[in-house]
């Protein structure tokens, strides 16, 4: 049989540090991410059970149902996510603690047989998730931070800039990553009701990133450039 293409909403979702807290841990902090996306679909109006679920082993993909507007994965599920996490973190010690990663796409699969979707907008969602800049803002954030979102471009011209009800456009932040062949612009967020923190000013020596460390160039909300070097390979270039 013929498979058809169907314009889906996609989402991703994996837990931050998951690696090292062994199988009892793994397995309820999986457990912890189920039940607070189960509640944030429910509580944004969203059939759980009308989407197609693949577990990605320490996070999860997310099939939306075809027709629904992709604006129901902004708001209210993902500050809903973030509120559950962060009230299941305050009383969590380290090894059951739960911070996320979300990546949100959009894109033509093909959907087969009842879970069997695939295509090209899978393999971006899957880049999106693992992108340098998505894992250093919520590494960086405060513990407050439950969830850190990253939006495709495409995503947030038919979504975000709309500022549809519920959705400030102002929160996200503009990025370029590049994770194996795939390099993009997105968009970050951070949840719940969380802003970026500062970057340090420029280093007076210049540009350069000291031996061993890369740059990270922000456009902050007013004048000027701020610059900032970290560790690692990451290159990211931030607009407002």
């Amino acid at each position: 049989m013929t498979q058809e293409l169907e314009y889906r909403a996609l989402l991703a979702v994996d837990i931050e540090r998951s690696a090292g807290r062994g199988n009892v841990a793994l397995r309820q902090i999986r457990e912890v991410l189920r039940t607070a996306l189960c509640a944030a679909f429910e509580q944004g109006g969203i059939d759980w059970s009308a989407c197609v679920h693949d577990d990605l082993g320490d996070g999860m993909r997310v099939t939306a149902p075809a027709g629904l507007p992709k604006s129901r994965l902004i708001h209210p599920l993902i500050h809903e996510l973030a509120v559950h996490l962060r009230a299941h973190n305050r009383n969590a010690g380290p090894r059951a603690a739960v911070r996320v990663r979300v990546a949100l796409h959009a894109g033509e699969v093909y959907a087969g047989a009842p879970g069997a979707i695939t295509g090209g907008p899978l393999e971006i969602l899957a880049r999106m998730l693992d992108a340098p800049p998505l894992r250093t803002a919520l590494a960086d954030a405060s513990t407050g931070v439950s969830t850190a979102l990253l939006v495709s471009q495409h995503f947030y011209d038919e979504t975000v800039r709309h500022g549809y009800p519920g959705i400030d456009p102002d929160t996200f932040r503009k990025v370029t990553f590049t994770t194996k062949e795939h390099t993009a612009d997105a968009w970050l967020h951070l949840a719940p009701n969380a802003s970026f923190p500062q970057q340090p000013p420029k280093d007076d020596r210049g540009t350069g990133a000291a031996p061993g460390q890369s740059k990270m160039v922000n456009k902050a909300s007013g004048h000027g450039i701020v610059y900032a070097t970290q560790n690692g390979t990451q290159h990211i270039r931030v607009e407002s």
